[in-house]
């Protein structure tokens, strides 16, 4: 065992150093290098490039062909133990299985991304900051279920209020090094908030000026700056502002984007920078900026200050949303071949999404939906007789009419037979929708809009819970509860149902036997 951790600490050593991943596993083993730690990782390349990664975090696999460490912890509820999950083997794919057994029959959260350069910036939960306080929610280890190169693995669900940081790092840039930075993200989960970030941050959780940030966003703001469309936006956010080009506000050359699994990319140095962005499951980059530093004050010189944040801004606003999977910081400026070669790598990994199943979810069953908030968990999802919908308590006992009002038949999607449609079994042909994004019962019309309306796809639930219910046409909402009344929900949005508060929780159902 001491042998092996003293091998391990070795690798780890070398990759810091910038060795790629071939030629250190053949100087350690002193013989020619297997063929399992010559595979390449994303920062085999940047290395390779010369421009070597100083962060790599990812829950879903390792970014370096031999680095076989710990990828991140989860801590159960159960009992406060605390677990580390590697990869299956070195240079792979994370133990899912691993986190499974761990957590079965509880829930887990993640508390540790760590980081796989050998400098030890690692993420943890994030304090408080100057424009909210803390510490930060961490996210639940199950709300984002993938396949990576076909093995079961989890991404980091940020919804609004969750944070991670790490003020003490070695080897990121500050003031105006140069730097790069690429996060593969979930293209579908997004936020109008601020701010969803991956990157270099202040170092003591304030606004401390223009320019001592530099990181990549993602969402739909609209408060600093947009592309085209109505997004969401790869931006960078460069501390107050959120750039999309050279010009403070609108840039026409920063379109919307949509993929489901998406690369994002930011990089800077002296008075140069550049966003790119693709589809981390196909095809390359795309540059929507490349060029002088913002007509602005405060950024060139940048002032960057080398603390790095997941799921907040620099300030530690924390009102957005998103979902990472990967996401490396280099020191130096990667030429857009390194960033070519490196989205190439991530194509290979081949994400996709995990579909969520279970037996109480099969079509044609008789389920009630039960709420997970800990105000609430006594109530039920029931139509109510004028066909608007709440959650009220319900138990054996109560009246028959009430049990059956709680009652709902699992279709298949009336909109896309691969989701679920709920028909009230209190009103058989009438299915559960969204008008005005507040749910109801009624009839099929018959128009593709009821469909859509109708239809909802089942996602592993966003407390660690149960289920979350994705609506078919606004896939950046879910079935609700807000003041006992049932909604279509965004994560923190415009309207009054879509507060960040319990939002993880009031969107997290359990799919149990109908009370009757």
């Amino acid at each position: 065992m001491a042998a092996r951790t003293r091998l391990r600490r070795a690798r780890r050593a070398l990759l810091a150093s910038g060795t790629t991943a071939v030629l250190a596993a053949a100087l350690l083993a002193g013989t020619e290098a297997t063929s399992q730690a010559a595979t390449q990782g994303p920062c085999d390349i940047y290395a390779a490039g010369g421009t070597p990664c100083v962060a790599a975090h990812s829950t879903t696999r390792a970014l370096y062909g031999a680095y076989d460490g710990a990828l991140y912890q989860v801590r159960r509820a159960s009992d406060g133990a605390t677990r580390d999950i590697g990869p299956l083997s070195a240079g792979g794919y994370a133990n899912a299985a691993a986190q499974d057994t761990f957590c079965a029959a509880t829930t887990c959260l993640i508390t540790v991304v760590y980081d796989q350069s050998g400098r030890g910036n690692d993420l943890t939960q994030a304090p408080a900051g100057g424009a909210a306080g803390g510490p930060d929610d961490l996210a639940p280890a199950t709300a984002a279920p993938v396949k990576a190169g076909g093995h079961p693995a989890y991404g980091i669900y940020v919804a609004a209020g969750t944070g991670y940081r790490n003020n003490h790092t070695s080897g990121i840039a500050t003031g105006d090094q140069p730097e790069g930075m690429y996060a593969v993200l979930d293209g579908t989960h997004f936020g109008g908030g601020c701010c969803f970030d991956y990157g270099n941050a202040e170092t003591n959780n304030l606004d401390t000026g223009n320019g001592h940030m530099e990181a990549v966003y993602f969402g739909d703001s609209r408060i600093w700056g947009t592309g085209t469309g109505n997004g969401p936006w790869v931006m960078a956010d460069l501390e107050n502002g959120l750039f999309s080009g050279a010009d403070v506000g609108y840039n026409a050359n920063d379109p919307s984007v949509s993929h489901r699994f998406l690369t994002a990319v930011v990089k800077g140095g002296p008075n140069q920078w550049a966003i790119r962005a693709g589809n981390a499951r196909s095809g390359g980059l795309s540059t929507f900026y490349s060029g002088a530093r913002p007509n602005a004050s405060g950024y060139n010189p940048m002032h960057k200050e080398g603390a790095i944040i997941l799921g907040i801004g620099g300030d530690n606003s924390k009102s957005s949303s998103g979902t990472f999977y990967e996401g490396v910081m280099t020191s130096g400026y990667p030429s857009d071949a390194t960033e070519n070669a490196v989205q190439a790598n991530i194509n290979a990994v081949g994400y996709q999404t995990a579909p969520v199943t279970s037996s109480s979810l099969t079509v044609g069953s008789r389920i009630s939906l039960r709420a997970t908030t800990a105000c609430c968990t006594a109530d039920s999802l029931r139509r109510n007789t004028d066909g608007t919908v709440a959650i009220s308590p319900i138990n054996a006992a109560s009246p028959a009419a009430d049990r059956t009002a709680a009652g709902w038949t699992v279709r298949a999607g009336l909109a896309d037979s691969s989701c679920l449609s709920f028909e009230s079994a209190a009103a058989p042909g009438q299915y559960l929708r969204h008008s005005g994004f507040q749910l109801y019962t009624a009839a099929s019309n018959g128009t593709a809009l009821f469909m859509q309306d109708a239809t909802f796809c089942p996602q592993a639930g966003h407390s660690g819970q149960g289920f979350s219910f994705q609506s078919v046409n606004y896939p950046n909402k879910y079935l609700r509860h807000y003041a006992y009344t049932g909604y279509l929900a965004g994560d923190g949005g415009s309207n009054t149902w879509d507060n960040a508060t319990s939002w993880s929780e009031d969107t997290s159902w359990l799919a149990a036997q109908p009370w009757s």
